[in-house]
């Protein structure tokens, strides 16, 4: 605890930047200064600036993109696309032309697999991801694998916590198509080695995506050093609007990637017999885009980059580490996973209270956590347990948030037993 305490208390002092300022960068604590918000996971707050940039998107300079010749039109279209060269300057892409617009991760998952992989797979072929992932990044593989006929293969789990993937290089082979794994898991909160499993799959030339919804806020994902192929995040998980995402595609695999949502503004040549399409990231752009989200998700880039991020990063750990030891230490509750390297959430049980029962009684104090199986059904099967709650901190949360929740979970204990 003292050494989270320390790094936070010395990025602060580098930066003259107290924690209360940071909060006070998210408006939704003027309204609940007593809230007590640990479900960062599901989604983070807004960022003040964001809230401010779509506002006055919406109330100044409203227009469509792309086709318009008048001003407001031009203006919004430079804006949407200075956008896209935002995001490949924080992830270091090779240019704006990697980076096309969904409406969150799980659109992007689905973009991939109906509009790249969907082409290359045919019966006989397998695709690899893990036991940990998100509904977001495993329905979509698994039925496609179903629709082609091809192996769904699965990287199991250490009772850590950990992917085992000792195990992954038996589960790549020269019918491997596709590999896809989160960065970090949404229910344990295991930091997994993606480099490795990048640096295994690229020995077989099979290229790999990346589900970074739960870090790109505070990790850095730069391609020049990670290399992976395909890469996806949420808006509304890195301070940005609900119904923005992006999909990074590496530009060997950009001409595979066809449109799978049909219409106006993707195209280049329509005929009565057939139509030209637009190359990525374009392509992804049929009809009106969420133009104030794409917007706002810039002013999330914006603010990011202002932060220091390294030692928030550090203490966002280093708080999740301390909160973890001191559940475990409370009787009764049970933390699932200890991995070698956990980043900001955590999921545990209390013997004889439902996790729903968990969440309301916190609730009273004014704390917010979540509770059921997080869109991990095959993981939480795995681990024999139906539901947990779950909390997910991030650049707002303090030891003493932790201190709350702790003795409010003492209160449920002692009022359940």
């Amino acid at each position: 605890m003292f050494l989270c305490s320390q790094l936070i208390l010395n990025h602060f002092k580098a930066n003259q930047n107290p924690l209360n300022k940071i909060k006070s960068d998210f408006p939704i604590f003027d309204s609940y200064p007593d809230l007590v918000y640990l479900d960062n996971a599901a989604t983070t707050q807004r960022a003040r600036s964001v809230v401010g940039r779509i506002g006055t998107f919406l109330s100044e300079e409203n227009a469509n993109i792309h086709r318009g010749v008048y001003d407001l039109s031009t203006k919004a279209t430079s804006a949407y696309e200075e956008v896209r060269k935002k995001v490949a300057d924080f992830l270091k892409a090779p240019s704006s032309e990697c980076i096309g617009f969904t409406s969150g991760t799980t659109d992007s998952a689905n973009t991939i697999a109906k509009g790249y992989l969907k082409g290359q797979l045919k019966e006989g072929d397998n695709l690899v991801i893990s036991i940990a992932e998100h509904h977001g990044n495993f329905i979509p593989w698994q039925q496609l694998a179903k629709e082609k006929k091809a192996e769904l293969r699965i990287i199991p789990l250490m009772n850590n916590g950990d992917l085992e993937l000792s195990r992954l290089p038996k589960l790549i082979d020269s019918n491997t198509k596709f590999v896809s794994v989160q960065h970090i898991s949404n229910t344990l909160g295991t930091l997994h080695d993606i480099e490795h499993i990048i640096e295994i799959s690229h020995q077989h030339n099979v290229p790999v995506m990346i589900d970074a919804a739960q870090s790109a806020a505070l990790y850095f994902l730069d391609w020049d050093r990670i290399d992976y192929d395909f890469l996806a995040f949420s808006g509304h998980k890195v301070f940005g609007p609900f119904g923005v995402g992006i999909v990074f595609v590496a530009p060997k695999y950009q001409e595979q990637v066809k449109p799978y949502k049909l219409g106006g503004g993707i195209i280049r040549d329509v005929q009565v017999d057939d139509t030209i399409f637009s190359r990525f990231p374009y392509v992804l752009d049929a009809g009106t885009p969420n133009i104030s989200g794409v917007i706002g998700l810039g002013a999330a880039i914006d603010y990011l980059v202002s932060l220091d991020r390294t030692p928030l990063r550090k203490a966002q750990e280093e708080l999740i580490n301390s909160a973890a030891d001191r559940l475990s230490g409370i009787q009764r509750v049970k933390v699932l996973g200890n991995p070698k390297r956990r980043s900001s959430i955590i999921s545990f049980t209390v013997d004889g209270i439902h996790p729903h029962e968990i969440a309301s009684f916190l609730n009273q104090d004014n704390i917010a956590v979540r509770a059921g199986m997080h869109c991990t059904q095959p993981l939480l099967d795995h681990l024999k347990t139906p539901a947990t709650a779950r909390l997910s901190t991030s650049i707002y949360n303090s030891v003493e948030d932790i201190d709350k929740l702790i003795d409010s979970i003492n209160g449920l204990i002692k009022f359940w037993s």
